[in-house]
């Protein structure tokens, strides 16, 4: 594997952590530890995976406030969701100390689970996800990010496929035993294969139960140990339209393209339908990475009962479909033109592979390239 250049990050921990604590998730290899190591260089660490740290923290969970000093203003806990338990004692700290903890992980289903202690509302939440664009800068390339994803590791390693193939396969699988989700593994890896071909759709259940050869019950858990261990994302239906009735079921995206393609064992190549549907999925990336770093806005699709849809709405102004081609043609725009009839949004773009920006009616068709670059410098609020 190749070294990992230095990239900055768009989320900054240190400005968030300035008056409030805050637990940073995201899925493994996302590059947490490297951004808490780059941002907080002198900060207190305790890794949860270390195994004599987490034995000794388990079992006298008030250790960490003995070996607190004064000068601990700021403490980082790896992979809390390790020892949900020692969030008691992180609530004592901040209250009495004034001690600001950024508490990171990798899952956040033990962290939901009952009874255990979120803090009260004294740390907020944020998300790290792979690299996007602006992050990456000259370095990328769309068909590379595509084809690898953008977890860092992967995306500049000298063998992403087999890098690849190691996250979806023994990785993922361990994930979920550790998690003590289900000990069915061979049930979950069919499920998540299954689940893989799924992606940026309107999932049926029961077709998913009986390709993975499961019960229907058994696939809303599976998705719900995706959702919780940060892999899948799930982008609900936006109903605010009068004129059309809209569809009320959500759509369901993996936090990667690179890890799709793998569990999909497949290449996706440009001209062909899987290449568009690689676009979208990347594109769902960095909005949603937008909206967790940035805006906080609610992020949907939209899909009528008659068969019109937009890929994504953004907040309560902007609408965006896309179309991976050279040439947007009127068929094209049927769906942001109706949309447009109901005079909701503020904005109706069409993103796509085109050079140059035009405009049609009411629709503007723009570059991939120059919509992230738009997005990424605030230009859609």
């Amino acid at each position: 594997m190749s070294s990992i250049p230095v990239v900055v990050r768009s989320l900054y921990l240190a400005n968030l952590l300035e008056k409030k604590s805050y637990f940073l998730l995201g899925p493994r290899q996302t590059g947490k530890s490297f951004l808490i190591a780059q941002t907080f260089r002198n900060a207190r660490l305790y890794d949860l995976l270390d195994t004599s740290i987490y034995l000794a923290l388990s079992q006298r969970p008030q250790r960490l406030a003995e070996e607190l000093t004064s000068r601990d203003r700021l403490v980082v806990i790896d992979e809390i969701q390790r020892l949900p338990g020692l969030l008691n004692e992180v609530h004592r700290l901040i209250e009495q100390r004034g001690v600001r903890f950024l508490l990171t992980g990798s899952s956040a289903r033990k962290l939901r689970q009952g009874g255990v202690n979120l803090l009260g509302g004294r740390a907020r939440t944020k998300y790290l996800h792979p690299l996007t664009q602006r992050e990456l800068g000259a370095r990328f390339d769309l068909n590379t990010f595509i084809a690898r994803g953008g977890l860092p590791s992967i995306y500049f390693s000298d063998d992403p496929r087999a890098d690849l193939d190691a996250y979806t396969g023994s990785y993922l699988q361990q994930e979920i035993v550790a998690e003590g989700a289900t000990r069915n593994i061979s049930a979950f890896s069919r499920f998540l294969k299954v689940a893989a071909y799924c992606n940026a759709t309107i999932v049926n259940f029961t077709n998913v139960a009986s390709d993975a050869q499961v019960p229907r019950t058994t696939v809303y858990e599976y998705f719900e140990i995706l959702k919780n261990t940060l892999l899948l994302h799930e982008l609900p239906a936006w109903r605010e339209s009068k004129q059309r009735k809209p569809l009320a079921s959500s759509k369901y995206y993996f936090f990667d393209i690179g890890v799709v393609a793998a569990l999909q064992e497949r290449q996706y190549r440009r001209g062909t339908p899987e290449y568009g549907e690689a676009m979208k999925t990347y594109l769902f990336h960095e909005l949603r990475s937008y909206v967790d770093y940035v805006s906080g806005e609610p992020l949907a699709f939209w899909k009528s009962k008659s068969g019109f849809e937009v890929d994504f709405i953004l907040g309560d102004h902007t609408a965006i479909e896309l179309k991976a081609s050279e040439n947007v043609g009127p068929n094209d725009l049927k769906s942001l033109k109706t949309l447009a009839e109901e005079r909701k949004l503020k904005r109706y773009l069409c993103v796509s592979l085109e050079a140059r920006r035009r405009k049609v009616g009411e629709v503007t068709i723009l570059p991939l390239h120059e919509f992230v670059n738009n997005l990424w410098d605030g230009a859609y609020s």
